[in-house]
């Protein structure tokens, strides 16, 4: 036995050896559970010198801090502490050298010939970039549980490919989705896109082939699916050849980056919109990360450059050497302002957060569970001491809470959160300090049409405007037009022609239809109401004919009552005109005949009550005004009245006459055949005046119609015209507001209406006198008086 225990440490020493010496951690923390990290805070070495990416520093102390916090919380991992192994890795090689080192999980020790007890950390925070995390799941394997904070490829979400990997960023999938909602929700046809690889560092012809694109292209708003990096060279090129003015719309890897707007950038970037992660806060990070200092962390390298960098000064301090610009000691991060020390906008550093509290979850469910009940063979639980990455990867796929903020943390079965973004626009304020302003939201949990919506804050747009950029290849084609793709082009590329006989396109259809023509056609009613009230007329007609030379005929002037009957005649036959499909002809001949027929009636009318006025002045002693109110003047005032709407009506149709007219305002499927009024104008002046007259005639029957004759014919025209004038004015807003072919019919209607009240209150008395009471046809009883008082 003892034997075998030695050859078996002999055999891990040699492990150990051949294995090489792991990579040391940049920040380290022993604890009853590891945690891993990787982030990258140099990102390329520039001569002998690295670009730092600073916001990288801010999320791995991001990490430390939430452990820390869930160290001192007693309702999480009560009797477990977290610890951290947090590395900086720079370059592909690298990167999986600190992988394998995390999941061999070996601690280094004093010996070169010695190793100690595993100790594999149960889950990685990191990489930042799609393609490292592609290479960091792959190597894992079921060896490890990488949980990227900012690796957004869809391709991450094949669990065949990589069944443990877990993110708390939504995939591209849902982004490229969100920016394809947001080009249709602006009417935006005709794009530019841009998702092609290229580094500053790169071939030169690269970059201007695509400037080149974009210069030529006529589409006014592009679309960038770029990384940050890739984003920064292209508006670097871009400010060269001063390509501005575009709207630019983005993904959420650079659309909040301050340093792409800093300087000359906002001249590029100025309007864009884009979605976004959204915004968190984090409380008590701030303070932690302004209490940081390399005396509290001697072991990171990286700590000590940043923060020579940061106060320009040096830590380095050798015996006999003189150091330029000793750091003294006092240096305080509470005096810098930069992108480490602002936690404004965590968008991305609440993504780490948010994966650090996901593991916690997961190891605190794995460790309450009670044997008997567990999930795994034999109802078993994991053992504290002897903890699997496939036993955490079981409680992760049913991690659900929610975060001081109230957002809910879980992961669908490709490890991938809910998709809820903001969209984004960049613009200035009122002190020229560029802000990010959230115009919108998307929301994958929501139904289809209610993912995206606009949250009724104005967007300032490239062009400095308010009002929305148009991109399309082709104006939409207008009503009475269809498409007509251009050969070889995209379909949104058309031309518009007009659509075949019986065909109609609408704006947004752009395809033409089968039509339904509507008009008034052989409408029985109004036929039927027509005839009836012609055949009134003429049968009223005949009776005054036979019973010519009875006293009730020849005191209600004869002639006048002879000439209205002729004039409502033509007044019921006008309103046939209006039936069936409108013509040159028949445009002109509804409202001419229409004005002029009635004009013809009121004007007899208002002779007869003049008439009425004068017989009765003519029965006071000394007055013998009928001389100058005879037939002869009756005759004239008819004509003269007439004579004007006449006039009237010809210049209508000289100037502006009616014309047939295809109506599609109302429906998209039907076209409306009705007559254009020409001049609207000319139409209510012909209306007018038939009121005036109408008024005039009214005014004056009312004041005879208490004139002391036995038969006093003003009452029955005051009825008569108080319905002429009720149905006219009740028929102007049921004109303008009636639709299509209605409009015809509520004139018809006005036409019938009036012309039977007409008939009826005027000739209806006087036609029951003489045929049912003929006693009452008689001078005697038409010249008795009645009693009227005097005043």
């Amino acid at each position: 036995m003892i034997l075998l225990l030695a050859l078996f440490s002999r055999a891990e020493e040699l492990a150990c050896k051949i294995r090489g010496r792991p990579e040391i951690p940049e920040f380290y923390q022993d604890g009853d559970i590891i945690i891993g990290g990787i982030f990258s805070f140099r990102s390329s070495l520039v001569g002998t010198t690295y670009n730092y990416r600073i916001i990288e520093f801010q999320f791995s102390q991001t990490m430390i801090f939430a452990i820390e916090e869930i160290n001192r919380n007693k309702e999480i991992l009560p009797d477990v502490t977290l610890g951290y192994k947090i590395y900086n890795p720079c370059g592909s090689l690298n990167i999986l050298r600190v992988v394998m080192s995390l999941i061999n999980g070996h601690k280094e020790v004093l010996s070169d010939f010695s190793c100690v007890k595993p100790s594999t950390v149960q889950a990685i925070i990191g990489h930042s970039a799609s393609t490292p995390t592609m290479g960091i799941a792959r190597t894992v394997g079921l060896f490890g549980i990488p949980i990227s904070h900012f690796a957004t490829c869809a391709c991450l979400s094949n669990r065949n490919e990589f069944p443990t990997f877990f993110r708390t960023i939504p995939s591209d999938y849902y982004q490229s989705r969100a920016l394809a909602k947001l080009v249709k929700h602006f009417g935006w046809t005709w794009v530019g896109t841009i998702r092609k690889a290229f580094l500053k560092s790169g071939p030169k012809e690269k970059i201007s082939q695509i400037i080149d694109i974009i210069r030529k292209s006529t589409s006014k708003v592009i679309v960038a699916f770029l990384s940050l990096i890739e984003m920064e060279a292209l508006v670097e090129e871009l400010l060269l050849q001063n390509l501005t003015g575009l709207q630019w719309a983005g993904s959420e890897s650079w659309i909040t980056e301050r340093s792409l707007v800093a300087g000359d950038g906002y001249k590029i970037l100025n309007g864009a919109i884009g979605f976004a992660v959204g915004k968190a806060t984090i409380t008590g990070l701030k303070d932690f990360l302004l209490a940081i200092h390399p005396s509290n962390n001697s072991g990171s390298s990286f700590l000590k450059d940043f923060w020579e960098a940061v106060f320009s000064c040096s830590l380095t301090s050798e015996k006999g050497v003189d150091i330029l610009n000793p750091c003294t000691g006092n240096e305080n991060l509470k005096d810098i302002n930069n992108e480490f020390t602002d936690v404004s906008d965590l968008r991305f550093s609440n993504n780490v957060y948010k994966a650090v509290y996901t593991v916690a979850h997961a190891l605190h469910n794995l460790l309450i569970c009670k044997n008997g009940s567990g999930p795994f063979e034999n109802k078993t639980c994991a053992q504290k001491m002897k903890i699997e990455p496939w036993q955490v990867l079981h409680y992760l796929k049913l991690v659900n809470f929610t975060t001081r903020n109230g957002e809910m943390v879980f992961f669908d079965e490709r490890g991938d959160p809910a998709a809820r973004y903001e969209l984004i626009n960049v613009r200035a304020n009122v002190r020229n300090i560029t802000e990010y302003v959230t115009v919108g939201y998307y929301d994958s949990a929501f139904p289809e049409e209610k993912q995206f919506v606009m949250n009724n804050i104005s967007i300032v747009w490239a062009t400095g405007q308010n009002e929305i950029p148009k991109s399309v290849c082709s104006e939409s084609c207008d009503p009475g037009t269809r498409k007509a793709v251009k050969k070889g082009k995209p379909s949104c590329c058309f031309d518009c022609i007009p659509c075949a006989e019986g065909e109609f396109s609408n704006k947004t259809g752009n395809t033409f239809i089968m039509l339904t023509i509507q008009f008034l056609q052989e409408c029985i009613y109004i036929l039927d109401y027509s005839v009836y009230g012609s055949c009134i007329v003429t049968a009223t007609a005949a009776i005054f004919y036979h019973y010519k030379d009875t006293p009730v005929v020849k005191a209600n002037n004869s002639e006048l009552s002879f000439l209205l009957l002729f004039s409502l005649a033509l007044c019921f036959l006008c309103s046939l005109t209006f039936i069936g499909q409108p013509s040159d002809i028949s445009c002109m001949l509804r409202h001419t005949a229409f004005g002029i027929t009635f004009v013809l009636c009121i004007s007899c009318i208002l002779g007869k009550t003049i008439v009425v006025l004068m017989a009765f002045r003519a029965t006071l002693p000394g007055n013998n005004v009928m001389k100058w109110f005879g037939p002869n003047q009756q005759r004239l005032t008819v004509f003269s009245f007439t004579s004007i709407q006449i006039l009237i009506c010809i210049m209508w149709l000289i100037i502006s006459p009616p014309f047939p007219d295809k109506n599609t305002k109302y429906y998209n499927d039907k076209v409306i055949l009705e007559c254009d009024l020409g001049s609207s104008i000319a139409f209510y002046i012909v209306l007018g005046y038939i009121g005036l007259l109408s008024a005039i005639c009214f005014v004056l029957a009312f004041l005879a119609r208490k004139l002391p004759d036995n038969f006093n014919e003003a009452q029955f025209i005051t009825f008569s015209m108080l319905i002429f004038c009720s149905v006219w004015i009740t028929f102007i807003p049921a004109y303008i507001s009636s639709p299509g072919k209605y409009i015809v019919a509520v004139e018809v209607f006005a036409i019938l209406v009036s012309s039977f009240g007409l008939l009826f209150c005027i000739f209806a008395p006087k036609c029951y006198i003489i045929i049912l009471k003929p006693e009452k046809n008689t001078k005697k009883h038409l010249m008795a008086k009645t009693n009227v008082k005097t005043h």
